[in-house]
């Protein structure tokens, strides 16, 4: 009786390959690929430096004036520094208020050359040589603007953190002349948001000082 290594293989059964022609063109191809790729990467570098703009990339700290309320202000900040930042970070000038620093709600409104303006998207770099006025900035020493007196008598806020940027806004929307109508008001104000929901006063407030106005 035969061991079983004795056993003569089974014909049925298939022989031993090689590698397959599809494996072996992986190899290959992956093979070459490793090869190749230093020079492509190396070419993709250059072409990139190649098409960099020559401008330095601002970077660091960057010397500026503001003209902010009629005084000049001088300032040492980075070229991103939005103008709200510069105003409440670096001048106390906190008033203007931070809402929701996507230039959606207005709390953050000032003029720039007599221009309502969300100074949370507008870079302080970009504000040199401009008149910039803050809320701040309204009122004669102890006298009020009288944007400001209408809100007091109106009862134009509630929280109040708002109001600074609707009193700017007021203002400006007043001198652009589109405070006529209530409608044309509340069109030209939908910017400045109020949570509280005190717009029927916020509107009293403005159409009274542009009449005000509009009687000399």
């Amino acid at each position: 009786m035969l061991s079983t290594d004795d056993q003569t293989p089974d014909a049925t059964q298939p022989a031993p390959q090689g590698p397959s022609r599809r494996s072996f063109l992986k190899q290959t191809g992956g093979l070459l690929g490793v090869a190749l790729a230093p020079p492509i990467a190396s070419q993709a570098e250059a072409l990139a430096d190649k098409m960099a703009p020559a401008s330095p990339i601002l970077s660091g700290q960057t010397n500026m004036s503001l003209s902010i309320n009629g005084q000049a202000r001088n300032l040492r900040l980075e070229p991103r520094t939005t103008l709200l930042d510069a105003l409440r970070e670096n001048l106390d000038l906190t008033g203007t208020k931070k809402g929701c620093d996507h230039g959606q709600c207005g709390a953050c409104t000032v003029l720039v050359d007599g221009k309502r303006v969300n100074s949370c998207l507008t870079l302080a770099v970009m504000s040199q040589g401009k008149q910039i006025q803050t809320i701040e900035g309204l009122a004669k020493g102890d006298e009020l603007h009288p944007m400001q007196e209408a809100f007091l008598k109106h009862d134009g806020f509630q929280c109040g953190y708002c109001t600074p940027g609707q009193i700017m806004s007021g203002v400006a929307c007043v001198k652009e002349g589109h405070a006529t109508t209530d409608d044309q008001a509340r069109e030209w104000m939908s910017g400045n948001i109020c949570r509280c929901g005190a717009y029927p006063n916020i509107l009293a407030a403005v159409r009274e000082v542009a009449g005000q106005q509009a009687k000399g």
